[in-house]
Parts: structure tokens; sequence; C-alpha cells
């Protein structure tokens, strides 16, 4: 077993794409980097082994995406799903970056795919990885293999030695003991605090226990923890996440995402009270994914149920389980032991309420409702030809939003609002810098790229001493 003990240039703490987006660049730059994963090898990269695409701003078609995404649309979109709650002077750093880092990842052997259909509609936005995220994590070590970058595997990092804001060392355990690692900078990469249920119970209460964590187990927020304990300012709210509603029966850890359910846009989804609760046709599924999540976890249990006629079938992504189909409405209620009248006229009620429309699942039709509360905008259709489906909903979230802040050039921000000299964060530890709510599919993919390679770059600089050079 290597030593990892003594002094290095760069410790990156994580193996997911931000981590393995700053060890490359920063091991590009000159630097000798470290790079301490706490799960096996088999199982490294956390949640990027689940990531499907990256959403990336361009002014002509680039690779496999066609047409045009310009940056004041990409802009347009995230403010639409935040709210406007994003810092964005880094929003457009990340969002300005995204089609250089598109080919960055092309340069460095990431292979891309075309876009998928039905309800996903990202020819133009995003790129889809080619064999998914585990390829996308094996093309990276591979390639930190070839560059000669230090991999230490089951080291789970569970303290910084910070003195008076600058970074010293890493502890770490393996194999039961504590060592310690020493280095002139460190990039944390090690995600969010999801997989931590007191956490997570902390901000939301008891609601949290009915949640299931559709990423790694590991990310339990550790070196979130220590940065805050030494200063760092924290930045986003504890109860903010990108929270998507996905199949009750996933297992507690790391579904991944194909425990998501893409239906909802096609049908109803009522609650444990056999009651609609919110508009189920408002946007565009990219748009509108991540915000069911929180809307299931405000409910009942935490629990909801998506519900589809046959006229549904092949306009969503299959999903893992089975549906739970029946022949009537009231056959189906009792399969999910709901109260089979109050389903019925819930079922009903909105089949009188859809008016007439040109139905066009890839356009934001004109079908909808009237008279009803909650509406159905688009892609409203009445439900009545058997078989009835419905699968059952939790909140499946991927990442928290509470994280440090950071600047420009990715270094973490102290108290007093000073930024760390050799301390760097990037990927879901910083996320809510950018996403203060909601989130637009593969942004997350694009934020830890833009802000791996800065944080990389920053942290090669600041081991090599060429900041103080400049």
């Amino acid at each position: 077993m290597s030593d990892h003990s003594g002094d290095h240039d760069v410790i990156v703490v994580g193996a997911g794409n931000a981590a393995l987006s700053a060890a490359i660049t920063a091991r590009e730059a000159g630097a000798g980097v470290l790079v301490l994963e706490v799960a096996s090898r088999a199982m490294r990269g956390g949640n990027s082994r689940h990531v499907r695409n990256f959403r990336c701003a361009h002014d002509a078609p680039v690779d496999v995406l066609s047409g045009v995404y310009s940056r004041g649309e990409f802009m347009d979109d995230l403010l639409r799903v935040t709210g406007g709650r994003t810092d964005r002077d880094l929003a457009r750093l990340a969002i300005g970056q995204s089609e250089d880092c598109l080919r960055w990842l092309l340069g460095h052997g990431v292979r891309f795919q075309p876009p998928l259909g039905g309800t996903l509609q990202l020819s133009r936005t995003n790129a889809f990885f080619l064999g998914g995220g585990k390829a996308l994590i094996n093309r990276y070590h591979h390639l930190a293999e070839d560059l000669g970058i230090e991999v230490a595997y089951e080291c789970e990092a569970v303290g910084l030695d910070i003195d008076d804001g600058t970074f010293r060392a890493v502890r770490f355990r393996r194999d039961g003991a504590e060592e310690r690692a020493a280095a002139r900078a460190v990039v944390v990469a090690s995600g969010g605090f999801q997989a931590n249920i007191g956490w997570m119970r902390e901000a939301w209460g008891p609601a949290a226990d009915n949640f299931l964590i559709r990423g790694t187990a590991h990310n339990t927020g550790r070196m979130l923890r220590a940065l805050l304990d030494a200063g760092a300012e924290a930045i986003g709210d504890p109860t903010q996440c990108h929270a998507v509603a996905i199949d009750a029966r996933a297992p507690r850890f790391d579904g991944g995402l194909i425990t998501r359910l893409d239906c909802v846009p096609f049908g109803i989804v009522v609650n444990r009270e056999a009651r609609r609760f919110d508009d189920e046709g408002e946007d565009f599924w990219p748009r509108r994914y991540a915000v069911w999540g929180r809307l299931v976890a405000a409910e009942t249990d935490q629990t909801a149920y998506s519900i589809i006629d046959a006229k549904a079938r092949g306009l969503y992504m299959p999903a893992l389980y089975p549906a739970i189909e029946a022949g009537s409405i009231g056959e189906l209620a009792a399969k999910l032991d709901l109260d089979a009248a109050t389903l019925e006229a819930t079922v009903a009620g909105f089949n009188a309420a859809v008016r007439p429309g040109r139905f066009d699942p890839a356009a934001l039709d004109d079908c909808r409702t009237q008279g009803l509360d909650p509406p159905k905008t688009h892609w409203a259709r009445p439900l009545d030809t058997p078989p009835f489906a419905a699968f059952p909903l939790r909140p499946g979230i991927t990442f928290t939003y509470l994280g440090v802040r950071v600047s420009d050039e990715a270094r973490v921000v102290m108290d007093g609002g000073v930024p760390a000299a050799n301390i760097f964060a990037a990927g879901e530890v910083m996320a809510g810098n950018v996403l203060g709510a909601g989130y637009v599919a593969g942004i997350g993919m694009t934020i830890g790229t833009v802000f791996g390679r800065i944080a990389g770059a920053g942290a090669a600089r600041a081991a090599l001493g060429l900041d103080q050079a400049a």
C-alpha cells in the first residue's frame, strides 16, 4: 500500500467529476496531485457515477448538440428554476465557460451520444455521455493514471488542518487508523451532506426519515462541516436541494437516475388523500422534474402517486420498476391503499375539466384544464383508457445546496469575506452559490466541470508559488 502521509503539492478530496476535473487540470499545470477517495475502486466517483448529461451554452451546433443555446437563454432557464436565487456573477462564469468545458471534455477523450427523446427535450441544450457517468469516471481515472496522479481509495477524509485561514493538511481514516497528508493547496470536492440523515433531519424534521438518497451513501458532509468549523462562509439554505420525485420502491441509497419517473406530465399526481396538489403540466419536464421532489416532501408520509392511462405508454423513459396496473380507477385505488370514492371523484373532476386541444409532447401544447384547482396547463388528456397505471413516489435527494461561498477563482471565502490563499472548492460542496433553489437538467455537471477546472488551476498556482511570482 502506498504511503500518502508525506507532503504534496495539491490534495483533492473526492473522486467525482468536479474532483477529477480539478486533479487533471492541476496535474497538467505541473503540480503533483493526490486524490483521496472514500469509496472503493469499484464504487469510485460519488454521484458522478450516475450522471447522464452536461448542459452547455453554444452559439452554433457543436459535437452532438444541435442549433443554438445562447448564454442568455441558459441564464433565463437558470433564473426561472431558481427564482433568481443565484450569484449571477458566478452563474455567468459557469455558463460562459460551459462550451469551453465541453471542448475540454472532448479533448480529454470523453465521448457523447445523441440525446434521448421523450420528455427530456434536450437536443439543443445537453450533451449525453456515451456510456453514462460510469464511463465518464472511468475515462477520468484512466487519464489520471496516465498523468501520474495518485488516487488513494477507501480513505475517508475526516478533518482539515487549517491555521489562520491557511490549509496545512487533510486528516483521513484508512484501515481503521487515522493518517495525515500535508499539501500546499487543497481542493474540496467531496459533495453535500444528503447522505447524513441526522443532518437532513435538523433541516427537515421527521420528514427526512422518508427521503431516499439517489446517490452515494458516502456524501455525509464531513468536509463541508470541517470547512464551516474552520471559518468558511456558508451559503445556501439547508432545506434546499436537488430533490426529484422517484419511485418509492427504490433503495435508500445509490438508486441513481434510473429510479426517476418521467411520466408525471402525462397524467395526474395524487397524495395519500387521493387528491391532486400541483400542476403536472406547468412546463417542460427538464425544468420541472426537480420541483416534484420538494412537492412530494410536503405531502403526508412524503408519498404520492403518478397515475396515467394507456394513452401515455411510450411517451416517457422506461421505469425501473413495473407500474401498478388495474382495469378501473376503483381497482387501482384498492391496490394503492387509497380511498376509492375520493380517487374516482378526483379523476372524474379532472376529466371533466380537460379542454380539447392538439396534444404534442414535444411542445407546450394547448391541452389544458379549465376551472380546476390546481390546473393542468399542458398535456392534459382525460384518464379514460384502461389499463390504468400508477407509480408510487417519494422524494429522491441528489445533493444539498448548503455549501461554502467561493470566489470567481473557486477559492473558499472565509469569515470577513477574504478568499483563502490555498483552499478551493468545486462541485456540490459549493453548488449553492449558483443553485439557491430548483434545478435544470445537467447544470450540476456544468458547475462541477467549470469550477473543478478553475479550482485545479488555482490550486496548482498556489502550490507552485506562481501567485506570489505574479
